[in-house]
């Protein structure tokens, strides 16, 4: 009888307490307060967009073996039992909430829905009373990382919020507002943020991106001034002073110690203030960040930081020593450049994400595995790792977005920026007026084949107009639809505004160009050989033969790549290799085989991206 009594407890625990996995979820919430600037660009998920090809098999690679593997103990024992091991421990839990929640969106995966409420559940439970979600012990409260942890717990909550509908993840997360609106701030008794965190207060100073979210959920006007606060702070005496630097400096690198992490996190949030507030200033600071790391910071994979920090102009060393490519800079670069693409449709910003995407992120995290490279260098090993760091937990965000990138509405018309094959629905406003439902369904090779097929259906015919964007590396773009044939230049976009029948089909092609990258200023003498959006890299075990440091490509009449999809391993995964011509030391052609730097180096082999050119 005891133990029916226990079992019948248990069950009834797990039934008022445990999120269902298998219950459908509650609609997704509603937004209290709007951006008072507009977005050129709704960078946001559609009814359905689920990639089904290259970046759709990385996508589900991630779900697979990284966010289903994750360590559930190690990311929520510094809460259940404080304090945790690591300073920053408490990060991970709400970055996985944030991944994890933007993947079901899209997934509806059910062992992830059920890993997902239990971290939650578990998380939120050891909350205490006045809202604290550290990983501290009262006599270290408000140090070191702390402001940092409730930044990701805010993060990590309002991201499930907005998957779920589930209440109790608002509930949490405004508690942990009203905690930090509290103890922080200009009043007396209240405490300096510059003070309560790393990096010239950086650190602390970043939860401004997840405080503007949580206004927008709730409309309180403390969050927004809480923000502004921050703001303020910047210029407190030892603050980083990000805004006036950048307005005044124009450089990151002359930003506070140039931690590059947390500069971009701020930005992020800064330019979600300005889309609130309209004040010019702060959407001002961050394109300037964003045109000195491009013209002077940038690798050519798409992302920045040596040993994490912005160096001097122009170095940009790739090797291992160089720890270069912090897997958190890479996802907070493309999130930051989301920002600006949403606020402007400036294709700029826009193909920074690319750039990234098909490269530095990709790269980071190994797809057989699921195990992450903090440090993902262009020259050398791959340190995948599989144990608990920031960039396991922040690189698995970035992959997360992917369904957020490929199609957008740009002017209010529906528009296709990648062309990856896809299943896309969505409503659109036709010309009288009426709102209907749209589907695109996009068969392709890419990012092997330059051509793509879709198939736009709605129920009824109407007149609309479609964008399609035209690489800023693509030649020869053309799109025919409806008899018509129109051709697009390099970075622009074409606008097919036409009577649409019930059933469409539009076809795409386009030359998907090589080319040889100058190795700048650290690689005098070498060359990168770029194939598209995709860096390409040679990796040792794919020519065994070949001393890596002997290699010299002569470049002098271009160089020619052909399909090698044979050599690859039966356990590869990826569908791509090119090879192409190379003369040894001894003056004889020898064969090179090339790979996406995204899937070098997955094998445990050294992999390199820049090649000797011989003079």
């Amino acid at each position: 009888m005891m133990l029916i009594q226990k079992l019948l407890a248990a069950f009834l625990v797990a039934l008022f307490i445990m999120p269902q996995a298998d219950a459908q979820p509650a609609m997704r919430p509603v937004e209290k307060t709007g951006y008072r600037i507009p977005a050129v660009c709704e960078i946001r998920l559609p009814e359905t967009d689920r990639l089904t090809g290259y970046l759709g098999a990385r996508y589900d690679l991630n779900l697979k073996n990284r966010l289903l593997k994750i360590d559930e103990k190690g990311i929520l024992e510094g809460f259940v039992s404080r304090p945790g091991k690591q300073r920053w421990i408490g990060e991970h839990a709400g970055k996985y909430l944030e991944a994890a929640a933007n993947t079901w969106l899209i997934t509806k995966d059910r062992e992830l829905k059920t890993q997902m409420d239990r971290i939650f559940t578990t998380l939120i439970q050891t909350q205490l009373p006045d809202g604290y979600l550290g990983t501290y012990l009262p006599d270290s409260y408000w140090s070191s990382w702390d402001v940092w942890v409730h930044k990701y717990d805010l993060v990590g909550l309002l991201a499930y919020y907005n998957a779920t509908g589930n209440a109790r993840a608002l509930e949490t997360a405004v508690k942990v507002g009203d905690l930090l609106v509290k103890k922080f701030g200009d009043a007396d008794g209240q405490k300096d943020i510059i003070k309560a965190g790393s990096h010239v207060g950086m650190a602390a100073t970043s939860v401004i991106d997840p405080m503007t979210e949580l206004y927008r959920w709730t409309g309180d006007q403390r969050y927004l001034d809480f923000c502004r606060y921050i703001i303020r702070s910047y210029d407190h005496a030892g603050g980083p002073a990000i805004i006036n630097t950048l307005l005044k400096e124009k450089q990151v690198i002359k930003v506070a110690n140039g931690k590059a992490y947390e500069m971009l996190s701020n930005l992020v949030g800064i330019v979600k203030l300005y889309r609130l507030t309209g004040e010019p200033d702060y959407l001002k600071a961050a394109r300037y960040a964003f045109d000195d790391i491009v013209s002077k910071r940038l690798f050519i994979t798409g992302t920045t930081s040596d040993h994490e920090h912005f160096i001097a102009d122009g170095v940009l060393k790739a090797d291992t020593s160089a720890h270069m490519g912090e897997g958190c800079v890479t996802t907070t670069w493309i999130q930051l450049n989301m920002q600006l693409f949403a606020i402007s449709g400036e294709l700029k910003y826009y193909n920074e994400i690319e750039r990234a995407v098909y490269n530095q992120l990709l790269a980071a995290e190994n797809p057989a595995t699921g195990c992450v490279s903090y440090y993902t260098p262009l020259i050398g090993e791959k340190p995948y790792r599989c144990h608990i760091t920031c960039c396991l937990s922040s690189v698995p965000r970035g992959i997360a977005l992917l369904p957020y990138l490929n199609y957008v509405r740009l002017n209010n018309r529906p528009t296709l920026l990648l062309y990856e094959a896809a299943a896309i629905k969505d409503q659109v406003r036709t010309a009288a007026g009426k709102e209907l439902p749209v589907s695109l369904l996009v068969s392709s090779d890419f990012p092997d084949k330059g051509s793509a097929t879709i198939k736009l259906s709605i129920p009824s015919t109407a007149r609309f107009a479609l964008q399609l964007r035209v690489p800023v590396w693509a030649k020869a773009f053309k799109a025919v639809a409806g008899g018509r044939t129109y051709t697009g230049k390099a970075d622009k976009l074409i606008i097919i505004d036409r009577n649409w029948e019930r059933e469409n089909k539009i076809s795409v092609s386009f030359e998907i160009p090589v080319q040889a990258l100058p190795g700048g200023q650290s690689y005098p003498g070498a060359v990168a050989v770029q194939r598209g959006p995709q860096v390409l890299s040679v990796d040792q075990s794919l020519n065994p033969s070949l001393d890596p440091a002997a290699l010299n490509l002569n470049t002098a009449s271009g160089i020619k790549l052909r399909q090698a999809r044979e050599t690859l391993p039966a356990e590869w995964i990826g569908k791509q290799a090119y090879a192409t011509t190379f003369r040894n030391a001894a003056g004889q052609p020898q064969s090179l085989i090339l790979v996406p730097y995204a899937e070098a180096g997955q094998t445990g082999g050294t992999a390199n991206v820049w090649i000797t050119v011989r003079p």
